[in-house]
């Protein structure tokens, strides 16, 4: 499996749960079940376009890249686990609504895709990770203004929609 690849899956496998975790409430019932549904079949999609692409060899587009999952990685990848769960508990010190906790997640998982991208030399990479940026930062305002019911929806599941979209664009191009 080339890297690209499995940066795709790690992505599109991410972007599910998030839509999963958080299509719920205020969602009307059958617009949940409907997001949900959209989002595995997206990641079925990414799933057999990104294999079918690693079978005829890829593109030849950079999916060798050395070092790809090296050192840098590494360290981009611990500085997000720890920003997120040391967010988290620090939100949990504040007494913070539990619905900011997915606004955090998208505002640190966003800002780790501005960094690979760099690393990686991908502005692509950057894209959903501006949008998931913004998405956190939003649902961090909504929350401080106490508007905490919408969070799930707008750092959650367009968050996942977000990456879905982005694996899917990255499985189809290669």
């Amino acid at each position: 499996m080339s890297p690209q690849l499995l940066g795709l899956l790690i992505g599109s496998g991410f972007g599910t749960a998030f839509v999963l975790a958080n299509a719920g409430e205020p969602l009307p019932g059958a617009a949940g079940i409907a997001v949900r549904i959209l989002a595995v079949l997206c990641l079925l999609a990414v799933v057999v376009t990104g294999f079918r692409g690693d079978r005829r060899g890829g593109t030849g587009r950079g999916d060798a890249r050395p070092g790809w999952f090296g050192p840098r990685f590494g360290l981009v990848v611990a500085a997000e686990f720890a920003l997120i769960f040391g967010g988290i508990a620090a939100l949990r010190a504040l007494d913070a609504p539990q619905e900011i906790n997915v606004a955090w997640i998208a505002l640190i998982v966003g800002l780790h895709f501005v960094v690979l991208a760099r690393v990686w030399k991908r502005g692509s990479i950057a894209v959903p990770g501006v949008v998931l940026t913004g998405l956190g930062a939003a649902g961090m305002i909504m929350a401080a203004v106490s508007s905490v019911e919408w969070i799930p929806f707008v750092s959650g599941v367009l968050s996942g929609i977000t990456l879905l979209a982005g694996s899917l664009y990255g499985a189809i191009r290669r």
